[in-house]
């Protein structure tokens, strides 16, 4: 973490265990996702949880908002440990997670962590009981808590009472300051009182979600200098596409160059029948791109232009791209570092071959109007030129052998 575009030191918090994870505490920052399927029918359910874990996501939340969902996440549990899937689960609770976790023991306890909104659990009296039954359930099974607070449900009558003491006050802030200090006031003063109810420190985890990229970077900011809980982070609402992407990076890229942050998840709104693995896909890519972990080979490729056969160049990166994110489930059981080669794809011989050079494998074509002739250039020497019709077959092969000979083989009860 030493050169000038990673951050050079991580923030300092208590880390969390959920499960065989640990969150904060120094550990690498954990990615995670949530399912879209309806709870309560665990075949589907099952099968996008083991689909997020084995995109990457290491941690998995599914909602629990019925009688029926919270009756099937025993289900589910099993059906996933049967499958060899360990990953853990998070419950998220609204409204009525309290009668839930009281009704149904056997959901209390196959979460690994529950995720709760301080804004949606009651209010008055009501918020005080409710609250308080939720952090003694994670007491009683020794289970931590994300408290999650979100712009879109603040507690009403917190939020009434910031408002009335910034109009009172000689300097008043504007609305996005007020809207800023009621969310860390809802997390900090919930974290307190959950510590009151007996919840370790060590068992909780906050959140202050907004869709705003410069409001979320500003409440996380001062968040991180009042208390030294874990963080998660994540833009709600961040959209569909390129925008939900470009927002996402946008917001997490600063506060993780700033070293706060232990947790994060995108969350994109997928196109309809869409790929929800995409999210896992983009919040590695964040953390990869950044210096901060590493998942997967990345291939760098040149964009093309009017020196690139613009079909062929394309084809070949994307194949390359596939095919080492799909080896990766192979790979990374079976080699120690892999994730970390790096590969090159370039398109025509302005930058081509000396940008090849610079990665572990590279390989370079002549550009347009040309029969393609490739060198290939591995560990910055020369070692081949490709040519004729299985250019991305042979390159692909040429990869193959680079990983079983550069990288060590792990241990068989490893």
């Amino acid at each position: 973490m030493s050169s000038n575009n990673v951050p050079a030191s991580r923030r300092k918090c208590v880390g969390v265990k959920v499960g065989s994870v640990m969150i904060g505490g120094g550990a690498p920052i954990v990615v995670q996702s949530m399912t879209n399927t309806d709870t309560a029918d665990e075949v589907s359910t099952t099968q996008q949880v083991a689909q997020l874990a084995l995109a990457g996501s290491e941690l998995v939340r599914i909602t629990v908002n019925s009688m029926e969902a919270a009756r099937a996440v025993a289900g589910i549990r099993a059906r996933l440990d049967d499958m060899g899937c360990h990953v853990p689960l998070v419950g998220d609770f609204h409204f009525n997670g309290h009668k839930l976790l009281t009704a149904y023991p056997e959901c209390a306890r196959a979460l690994a962590k529950y995720r709760i909104n301080p804004g949606n659990v009651g209010h008055g009296r009501k918020r005080d009981e409710q609250f308080s039954l939720l952090i003694e359930t994670a007491c009683k099974y020794d289970k931590p808590v994300r408290i999650g607070v979100n712009w879109g449900s603040l507690d009403p009558e917190m939020l009434a009472r910031i408002m009335d003491e910034n109009a009172r006050s000689p300097d008043p802030l504007g609305a996005s300051q007020v809207m800023h200090k009621a969310l860390i006031t809802s997390a900090l003063e919930s974290a307190a009182r959950a510590e009151e109810l007996g919840l370790a420190r060590d068992h909780i985890v906050l959140s202050c979600k907004v869709s705003g990229v410069q409001d979320l970077i500003a409440v996380y900011g001062a968040l991180a200098e009042q208390c030294d809980y874990a963080l998660h982070l994540g833009l709600t609402e961040a959209g569909m596409g390129s925008k939900g992407i470009v927002a996402s990076t946008a917001a997490l890229a600063v506060l993780l160059f700033k070293g706060i942050g232990d947790t994060i998840r995108v969350s994109l709104t997928p196109e309809p029948g869409g790929d929800r693995a995409r999210e896992v896909i983009v919040a590695q890519e964040i953390l990869q791109t950044m210096g901060l972990r590493a998942f997967v080979p990345l291939v760098a490729a040149c964009p093309g232009c009017g020196r690139t056969t613009s079909t062929y160049f394309q084809e070949l990166a994307e194949s390359i791209q596939i095919y080492v994110r799909e080896q990766m489930v192979i790979w990374r059981e079976q080699y120690e570092g892999v994730e970390n080669m790096s590969l090159a794809v370039m398109g025509c011989v302005v930058n081509g071959p000396g940008e090849s050079k610079h990665a572990d494998i590279g390989i370079s074509l002549p550009g347009s109007g040309e029969t393609p002739v490739a060198p290939v250039f591995v560990d910055g020497q020369k070692t081949v030129t490709l040519k004729g019709d299985n250019i991305a077959g042979e390159f692909r092969m040429i990869v193959d052998e680079y990983v079983r000979t550069k990288y060590r083989k792990k241990a068989a009860n490893a």
